[in-house]
């Protein structure tokens, strides 16, 4: 019996005796490194099935196949089970589990806290007094439900700050348009500005309805009072939210608010689809897609939907299923995400009517992503093997691309860029400040972020633990050569290539120390290689302007007398410019951490001068 056999057969036996009871198991490679975590309800069933001759599919086949040994931990329950299995993943991040977003990532919509809050999108929920709307699946969506709801409110979007700044300066152009109610003019209570902010936190909620009640009731009042300002007012407000209402997916009844779950696999791909109903309409979705690597089937889903919700800070009372659990994983994920929401969330899925049909949008909506995430994979790894060829090195599956960026001799900066199986994974993106070079050498700069960067391959886990099957320079012959040079010092042997460009700054050839390999011809490549040159060009720039720009601000702060960057920090994040705290009184300086009523009489001094 072979070797590979022997082990197998080894991880077979241990297996088998597992005990037929919740738990979670961890599988790890040959360097010991985690490599996937998942949970069942019957353990031995689950951990025996990996190693035994069934059919599996590629990507759990390509898992087993890494497996060189497994650990387990024993639970009383399933949901014992299920809160272990998401700790573990977050702890060891493994490459086969499919990677949500972390909580931070996801925007919230948040209304200020005090007189005449405010609509303000973060990404950063605070222990405060304000209310937050969300999380949203993107940054572009939080925008969209921001403009619409200041379009149909008619909420201020200027840098105004009430009540301080009424009667100060005269309306601008969107209240003389009317798409403003003008708290600046004083003609707005502050009791009719948090009536209007309920109704928007009314629409946040998805109650769309009720806040058209609520307005009907107020414009009905104000009628019979004579206020006919201010009736028209909500009539047209009314109207506004009949045509947002209009405007969204309308797919169940009005009071309905409920999350619908879709799931498609194909032998390579699957996809969950996430539909969220509010108010009766389609607010927002979500796909979560796994690829070549990361499982994602019918025996982890539960685990994803524990995940998915723990982040989100309202459950619905229903969540719809296009897929079927059975009754004890069902219940432990009851359980689970009503001990989340603080009531009870009931899980089914329906087998006929509009709720049935919900699922199969889900489902094909799904269906849809999976179909177009094959077609860009079947064309950026058709790229990815000519690119091999070319260059003689093999399927490069993961590429990493370094440039380096300043401004004179100033804010040297390194960026690394990350191509893995022909994506760009931003969360493996980095920038390193060149720390040890003078004026502007790039060969210098080159190596030193190269130099930092390779230094982590002994790291046990993350991803700069893992060796990259390609490295891309910004650069020539010269920066090549410098780095093959580094390479040999720390006894590596990675290809390493530079991206030459032609007169439009457009990647034509790439070079190593002896040859140049034009791609001009090279359809596929061109684009792989110029969508990843213009994206590390862009990181580092970004990065680099940053960095510039924050000193430049600090500067300005700075130069008060006992004014330190420390200090400057604090008066940007709590007024939020330099023309702000300009801006502000001795009282409203010294109400900010850190600045006592001497620094605030300095700051006060040093603009009245100017």
């Amino acid at each position: 019996m072979s070797a590979d056999k022997q082990d197998r057969q080894a991880l077979l036996d241990k297996a088998n005796s597992l005990p037929l009871c919740p738990g979670v198991y961890i599988m790890k490679d040959k360097s010991d490194r985690v490599i996937y975590v998942g949970k069942s309800r019957k353990l031995k069933n689950r951990v025996s099935q990996y190693f035994q001759n069934s059919e599996k599919n590629i990507k759990t086949a390509r898992m087993v196949a890494s497996v060189r040994s497994f650990d387990y931990f024993l639970c009383d329950t399933e949901i014992e089970a299920l809160t272990l299995e998401n700790t573990l993943i977050k702890q060891h991040n493994p490459k086969y589990n499919i990677r949500l977003k972390d909580a931070k990532s996801y925007p919230y919509i948040k209304i200020t806290d005090g007189p005449y809050p405010r609509l303000v999108m973060t990404r950063k929920r605070e222990n405060d007094k304000g209310r937050y709307f969300g999380p949203y699946s993107g940054t572009s969506t939080v925008y969209s439900v921001l403009d619409t709801l200041r379009y149909t409110l008619r909420l201020p979007s200027c840098s105004r700050r009430f009540p301080r700044d009424v009667g100060k300066e005269r309306p601008c152009l969107y209240y003389q348009m009317g798409r403003c109610i003008g708290p600046c003019t004083g003609n707005v209570s502050e009791e009719e500005y948090d009536a209007v902010m309920a109704l928007a936190a009314d629409i946040l909620r998805g109650h769309t309805a009720e806040a058209k009640r609520a307005l009907t009731d107020q414009m009905l009042e104000h009628a019979e009072n004579e206020r006919y300002e201010a009736a028209a007012r909500c009539r047209d407000t009314i109207a506004a939210l009949e045509r947002l209402s209009q405007k969204q997916t309308v797919v169940a009844a009005p009071d309905t608010e409920q999350d619908v779950i879709g799931y498609y696999e194909d032998e390579v791909t699957s996809c969950v689809s996430v539909f969220y109903i509010r108010g009766g309409a389609v607010v927002d979705k979500e796909e979560y897609l796994s690829g070549a690597e990361r499982i994602l089937d019918s025996e982890s889903l539960d685990s994803f939907i524990c995940e998915q919700y723990r982040v989100r800070t309202y459950i619905p009372k229903t969540v719809l299923l296009s897929f079927s659990l059975d009754e004890d994983r069902t219940a432990a994920l009851s359980e689970y995400l009503s001990g989340l929401a603080g009531h009870k969330v009931t899980l089914r899925t329906p087998e006929r009517g509009p709720s049935k049909t919900l699922c199969e949008l889900a489902v094909s909506n799904a269906a849809e992503k999976v179909r177009q995430f094959r077609l860009d994979a079947e064309k950026d790894e058709s790229a990815l093997v000519r690119l091999g060829e070319l260059l003689g090195i093999g399927y490069p599956q993961r590429i990493e691309s370094y440039d380096i960026s300043n401004l004179g001799a100033e804010h040297l900066t390194a960026g690394m860029v990350v191509l893995e199986d022909g994506k760009l994974q931003k969360s493996d993106y980095r920038t390193f400040t060149i720390k040890s070079v003078e004026g502007t050498d790039d060969y210098a700069s080159m190596r030193e972020a190269l130099s930092r960067r390779l230094d982590h391959l002994s790291d046990d886990e993350g991803s700069f633990a893992r060796l990259p099957d390609l490295i891309l320079l910004d650069g020539g012959r010269g920066h090549v050569a410098v780095i093959r040079e580094l390479m040999e010092e720390k006894g590596l042997d990675i290809p390493v290539f530079g991206m030459v460009k032609d007169d439009f700054h457009k990647t034509r050839a790439l070079c190593s120390e002896d040859e140049e390999i034009n791609i001009a011809r090279e359809k596929e490549v061109f684009v792989l290689l110029y969508k990843l040159q213009e994206e590390v060009h862009r990181f580092t720039v970004s990065r680099m302007e940053a960095a510039k720009t924050k000193t430049m601000t600090h500067s300005t702060l700075t130069r008060i007398p006992g004014i330190g960057d420390a200090k400057a920090k604090c008066l940007l994040s709590t007024l939020g410019s330099v023309t702000a705290v300009k801006n502000a009184s001795e009282e409203e300086l010294a109400a900010v951490k850190g600045i006592s009523k001497a620094d605030a009489a300095r700051i006060r001094a040093y603009y009245d001068k100017k």
